[in-house]
């Protein structure tokens, strides 16, 4: 120890304080297994955590075990074994006052915006549901939120009024990120967000993305089979196949450096998104 890093004379070590314990994961799977009903493996031991404002990639192709794993990290299914744990407590389904904590904290964005929005309601009541349902806001509050969660994702409150066919494919995925935002959520899980869009409209989307982590400090979970599309927004990504992680590490690792020839074939089957 250096003179400059030594403690002041007199200074016991019960005077020294300790460091900050490292706050927990916002969500995590933790050795996690799930079979089906018929006795299938869906999922194997797979373990991966998102912390505050990180970007996690998880990627495989279909039947990898993605929507699986999704479903868990969103709490729709349990595990067979392991844990999925929300602030480093087990994600207990039936604790009403958890998992009331745990949907204002994670929400989702789903692939298709077509079937995403509920045609029969106006944008308003769409976007305003999650504060409704979870008892944070109403009425005139519920709007004025609703409305601003929309001009973050760059669409005007005059669309509040409106119903879903009125608008493009692009404008609908707009309008469900602003659903899944409005209640100010620390996480969020997005399962394939631009794989039904047009190309230039998914540059628009995973840029509105990238934009709402860098003001708010989002935390992102991306499920793609699309490897370029993930580039573009995670810094570290997760590789399932057959239900199990055959790697993960830093997205520009994995794309520069594959140790999987699994990983390699992903990398050349799917092309990346121009930028």
């Amino acid at each position: 120890m250096t003179e400059q890093a030594a403690p002041p004379a007199g200074t016991s070590p019960a005077d020294i304080p300790a460091p900050a314990a490292a706050a927990p994961p916002i969500l995590a799977l933790q050795g996690a297994g799930y079979r089906y009903h018929r006795g299938g493996l869906a999922l194997d031991d797979v373990s991966l955590s998102i912390a505050a404002g990180e970007s996690v990639g998880l990627v495989g192709e279909s039947g990898a075990g993605k929507t699986t794993a999704l479903r868990l990290l969103l709490g729709l299914d349990a595990p067979s074994s392991g844990a999925v744990l929300f602030d480093g407590e087990p994600l207990n389904r039936r604790d009403t006052a958890q998992i009331r904590r745990f949907r204002s904290s994670v929400q989702a964005v789903f692939q298709d915006p077509y079937s995403s929005l509920d045609p029969r309601q106006r944008i308003d009541r769409i976007v305003s549901e999650p504060l409704r349902s979870l008892g944070i806001a109403s009425g005139r509050e519920a709007a004025e939120q609703a409305a601003s969660a929309l001009e973050s994702v760059g669409l005007d409150a005059d669309v509040l009024r409106r119903y879903p066919h009125e608008f493009s494919g692009g404008q609908r995925q707009r309008i469900a990120i602003a659903r899944a935002v409005v209640c100010k959520p620390r996480l969020l899980l997005a399962d394939e967000p631009v794989s039904a869009l047009d190309m230039s409209t998914r540059i628009q989307v995973i840029d509105l993305l990238q934009g709402l982590r860098d003001r708010t400090g989002l935390a992102l979970v991306m499920v793609s089979h699309d490897l370029g599309a993930v580039a573009s927004l995670c810094e570290r990504t997760v590789v399932l196949r057959g239900g199990r992680v055959v790697e993960a590490g830093p997205t520009p690792q994995l794309l520069h450096a594959p140790a999987e020839e699994y990983t390699r074939a992903l990398i050349a089957a799917v092309p990346r998104l121009p930028r």
